[in-house]
C-alpha cells in the first residue's frame, strides 16, 4: 500500500498555476465566448491535472472521486435555487412584474439629476433582471445616448450606469454571482443578501452623493430626456399596474420572515404564474403559440415561461432585448460552471492542497481585517489573471472557506467579501471578460469609465473597512465552528 504524503506548497500551487495559465490562453483566444463553455472545460482539465499531482502523493483515484462528489453535493442546494430562479425570471417577465419595474424606473429620469437617476434606473433594472450585462446592453445604451445629448462626458455616464448595474446585480436573488458566492462560502442565498446589505447600501449611498455633486455642476438646460418611446413599447404589450408589485412584496415578506430560500422562491414562481393569467392572458397565449383560449393553452404558456426561452416583441430593439428570459434552461450554463468548479475544488480539497494553501495564507493573516483584506486581494488577483469574475469568486471561495471557519468567522463574511471584491471589480479590468464586454457594448473604453465607476471602487474598500473596524462581523458559535 502506497503511503499518503502531505503535498508540498509547490505541489499545491501547481494546479492553480496550471488553471490560470490555461484560462489566460483561453480568454485570449475566445474572448467573451470563453463564458460559453471553454472555461468549464479548462476547469475540468485543471481537476484532472490536480488528480495526477495528487496520485504522486499517494492518493488513490477513489479518494479523489469521493472528494469531487462531496464537493458537488455541497453545492446542490444552490443548483436547485438557480433552476428555480430561472423559472422565477420567466414568470415575473410574463406576468408583467419585471416590465412594471422597468416602466416605473424609467420615469425617474430627470435632466437636472441625470447621473443619479441613471444609476438608480440601472439599479432597478438590474435587480429586476439579475444581470448587469443585460442592463448595460439595453437601458445602458439608451442612457449613454441621452448623456451625450446632455453634454456629459461619456466616461462619467458609463460609470453611473455600471455602478447601478453592479449594485442591482449584487443584491438581486436572480443574479448568478449572488447565488454562486454563498454556494462557495457555505451559506444560504437570503442570509448572504441580508448580510451583504450592510456594506452595499453605504457604498451605493456614497456613490449617489458623488454623482449628485457632479450632476449639479453639469449644464443640462438645453437637453431633454425623452423616454416615452420605451414606455410606449412596454405599454403596447403589457398591462402595467401597481398591483403587480404584490408578488415581489410577498417574496420579500417571506425572506424577512426567514422562510428558507427554496419555498420562498417557489412561492414567487407560483404567484407570478397566477398574475400572468390574471393580468397578461393574451401574452400567455402568445407564448403558448396555440390558437384558442383553453386551459391547456394557458398551461403550456405558463410552463414555457418557467423552463424555456421566451421573448416579448415590442417593435423596439432595446426593449425587446430586455424583455426576454431563458427560464430554467438559461441557468444551465451557470450550473455547468459550478459543477466544473466544484470538480476542481473537490480534487484540490481531497488531495490536501487547499489545506496546504490555507495554512500558508493563514500564517500571513492574523486578524479579521487582514483575513478580509487577503480575500479581497486574492479576488483582485484572479480577476486580473484568470480574467473572469466567476473564477474570482469560485477559487478564492474554496480556498478561504476553511480559513474563515478556523478563525471563527461565519461563512456570510466570506460570501459578502467575495461579492464586494470579486463581482464588482471585474468590470474595471480591460482584459477581463466583464471589462471587455461592457466596454464594447457601451462604446466607452475601460480606461475612460473605470475611475467613475465609484460603486465598484468603493465596495472592496468598504468591506475591508468593516473588517478592520470589526463592524457587522458575525462570529461562529463554538458548536458551529
Amino acid at each position: 500500500m502506497t503511503e499518503t504524503k502531505e503535498p508540498s506548497l509547490l505541489q499545491s500551487l501547481l494546479p492553480v498555476v496550471f488553471l490560470i495559465s490555461l484560462l489566460s490562453i483561453n480568454v485570449w483566444i475566445f474572448g467573451d465566448a470563453a463564458l460559453d463553455g471553454s472555461n468549464q472545460v479548462i476547469l475540468i482539465l485543471a481537476a484532472a491535472f490536480t488528480a495526477i499531482v495528487a496520485l504522486r502523493t499517494g492518493r488513490t483515484w477513489n479518494d479523489i472521486e469521493k472528494g469531487i462528489v462531496k464537493s458537488i453535493s455541497s453545492a446542490m442546494s444552490s443548483i436547485l435555487i438557480l433552476l428555480l430562479i430561472g423559472a422565477l425570471a420567466g414568470t415575473w417577465l410574463l406576468s408583467g412584474i419585471v416590465p412594471a419595474m422597468i416602466y416605473y424606473g424609467l420615469q425617474i429620469l430627470n435632466p437636472t439629476i441625470f447621473l443619479v437617476a441613471a444609476c438608480i434606473v440601472c439599479s432597478i433594472v438590474s435587480i429586476a433582471t439579475g444581470s448587469s450585462w443585460t442592463t448595460a446592453a439595453t437601458v445602458g445604451i439608451a442612457l449613454i445616448g441621452i448623456g451625450k445629448a446632455l453634454g456629459i462626458h461619456e466616461g462619467i455616464v458609463a460609470g453611473a450606469i455600471l455602478s447601478g448595474a453592479y449594485f442591482g446585480d449584487k443584491m438581486s436573488p436572480l443574479s448568478d454571482t449572488t447565488n454562486l458566492a454563498p454556494a462557495m462560502a457555505g451559506t444560504d442565498l437570503f442570509t448572504h443578501i441580508r448580510y451583504m446589505a450592510y456594506t452595499t447600501i453605504p457604498s451605493i449611498s456614497i456613490t449617489l452623493i458623488i454623482f449628485l455633486f457632479i450632476g449639479l455642476f453639469a449644464d443640462t438646460s438645453a437637453a431633454t430626456t425623452d423616454t416615452s418611446v420605451y414606455l410606449e413599447a412596454i405599454k403596447s404589450k403589457f398591462y402595467i399596474s401597481g398591483w403587480l408589485f404584490i408578488v415581489p412584496v410577498a417574496v420579500v415578506f417571506l425572506i424577512v420572515k426567514k422562510v428558507p430560500a427554496i419555498p420562498a422562491i417557489l412561492s414567487g414562481i407560483l404567484l407570478g404564474a397566477l398574475f400572468a393569467f390574471i393580468f397578461q392572458p393574451d401574452l400567455v397565449l402568445m407564448v403558448a403559440e396555440y390558437d384558442g383560449a383553453t386551459w391547456q393553452q394557458y398551461f403550456v404558456g405558463t410552463m414555457k415561461s418557467m423552463y424555456g426561452d421566451i421573448a416579448i416583441s415590442t417593435g423596439n430593439e432595446i426593449m425587446d432585448e430586455l424583455l426576454s428570459s431563458g427560464g430554467m434552461y438559461g441557468m444551465l450554463g451557470t450550473i455547468w460552471l459550478i459543477l466544473a468548479a466544484m470538480m476542481f475544488g473537490g480534487a484540490m480539497e481531497s488531495a490536501g492542497m487547499l489545506k496546504k494553501l490555507a495554512q500558508a495564507i493563514m500564517s500571513l493573516l492574523h486578524t479579521t481585517g487582514t483575513t478580509i483584506a487577503g480575500t479581497v486581494g486574492t479576488c483582485l488577483f484572479f480577476n486580473a489573471t484568470a480574467s473572469d469574475q466567476y473564477l474570482a469568486i469560485v477559487v478564492p471561495g474554496r480556498m478561504y472557506a476553511d480559513i474563515y471557519k478556523k478563525k471563527g468567522l461565519a461563512p456570510e463574511n466570506l460570501s459578502r467579501t467575495l461579492e464586494d471584491s470579486g463581482t464588482v471589480t471585474s468590470v474595471l479590468v480591460p482584459w477581463n471578460t466583464c471589462g471587455a464586454y461592457h466596454s464594447k457594448v457601451l462604446g466607452v473604453a475601460t480606461g475612460d469609465y473605470m475611475f467613475y465607476a465609484f460603486f465598484n471602487i468603493i465596495s472592496p474598500i468598504m468591506t475591508m473597512a468593516f473588517g478592520f473596524l470589526n463592524i457587522k462581523i458575525r462570529k461562529l458559535a463554538k458548536t458551529e465552528a
